[in-house]
């Protein structure tokens, strides 16, 4: 469905809360097809990624363990993303 969202069941380490929450985002803005939150917007797209991201923590809870991990590295834990994200976080400071 949307190319971003990779499995998280199974990391070594467990998916973290931000792994969790990054899906949860990328699968609501797929759906409901908001790619820049508004002011009309803002309130029910965080719920919904809250929502999301809640159902997703509590299904990789109760789910067995995999036989084999994940053939992808999610996005946030591949070097150059991060650097990304580093370098928005400092330019957003300054």
């Amino acid at each position: 469905m949307c190319r971003n969202i990779t499995t998280l069941r199974g990391l070594e380490p467990a998916a973290t809360a931000e792994e969790i929450e990054a899906a949860a985002r990328q699968y609501v803005r797929k759906v409901s097809g908001v790619q820049s939150v508004s002011d009309a917007t803002r309130e029910v797209f965080e719920a919904a990624v809250a929502e999301v991201t809640a159902a997703t923590t509590r299904l990789l809870a109760a789910l067995p363990e995999r036989r084999q991990p994940p053939t992808t590295v999610p996005p946030l834990r591949r070097p150059e993303v991060r650097a990304r994200i580093a370098a928005r976080a400092a330019k957003a400071q300054t």
